[in-house]
């Protein structure tokens, strides 16, 4: 009877403490982009310029790279055989962010989006800080799919990870599987003592703030920005396969939530 009654206590403990009945985050929807419109809303979203990284460095302005349809957003990748021709680069990108248009610092933002797979096609969702260089202002990335994968990685980024490569205390990164040819939920919880992913309502990874003397372990907590681009090889993801080109991404609809306090 003394051991059941241990026991039972015990298992009380365990369902106290445990994770599932931990206080969950309250949160507030503050935006929600479905695209219902005819073209990209300048209101919230702008054009990601071209520049000299391995993401941005195909990046283009063409109006075949951008559609708006059936309430849904589609940034194309193309093989750049005569349709800009004033445009040196072999392939072209369409990507938006909403840089100084609309942020988060804390809460938590879920994206619907569907992928379709070419070798070298790189699609990403992912944050960046309004204010700050790279890396020490932090990145993350709510999804980075390549070629025809059927998961998505999601990652954080920062001085901490980057410079000091520190890739185990805590671990800045995971996998989950998605749907290859489908839509997919990608999400993403900004809070101040971590960083939470989840793919389709499955949690991925926590990331969390911990006590260290080493430098920019957790700098989040500042305005940060959304990116959505379909990006086209680089050092990760390798070469593309212009046979298997146009390429898109399709995007349903974008939501931003706050963190009540």
């Amino acid at each position: 009877m003394k051991l059941l009654k241990t026991i039972t206590t015990l298992a009380l403990c365990f369902l106290a403490y445990s994770p599932l009945n931990a206080q969950q985050p309250d949160y507030k929807l503050v935006w929600k982009e479905n695209f219902r419109g005819r073209s990209i809303n300048e209101k919230y979203w702008s054009k990601i310029p071209r520049g000299g990284s391995d993401w941005n460095r195909h990046m283009s302005a063409h109006p075949s790279l951008y559609e708006v349809k059936q309430g849904t957003a589609r940034l194309y990748g193309r093989v750049n055989e005569g349709i800009a021709p004033e445009d040196t680069a072999r392939y072209i990108t369409g990507g938006i962010f909403t840089k100084g248009k609309k942020t988060l610092t804390y809460g938590k933002v879920e994206i619907k989006a569907r992928l379709q797979g070419a070798r070298g096609a790189w699609p990403a969702i992912w944050m960046l800080p309004e204010n700050g260089k790279w890396p020490d202002g932090g990145e993350i990335d709510i999804m980075e799919r390549l070629n025809h994968d059927s998961i998505a990685y999601q990652t954080v980024h920062s001085y901490y990870t980057f410079v000091l490569k520190e890739k185990k205390n805590p671990r800045p990164g995971g996998i989950g599987r998605i749907d290859p040819d489908g839509y997919n939920i990608y999400a993403v919880e900004i809070l101040p003592d971590s960083i939470v992913f989840s793919i389709n309502g499955r949690h991925t990874l926590t990331y969390p703030r911990i006590e260290t003397d080493k430098k920019g372990q957790y700098p989040f907590g500042t305005p940060y920005y959304l990116l959505i681009d379909m990006q086209i090889e680089g050092s990760w993801v390798g070469k593309a396969n212009p046979a298997e080109y146009p390429v898109r991404m399709e995007v349903d609809w974008v939501k931003f939530y706050e963190l009540k306090e």
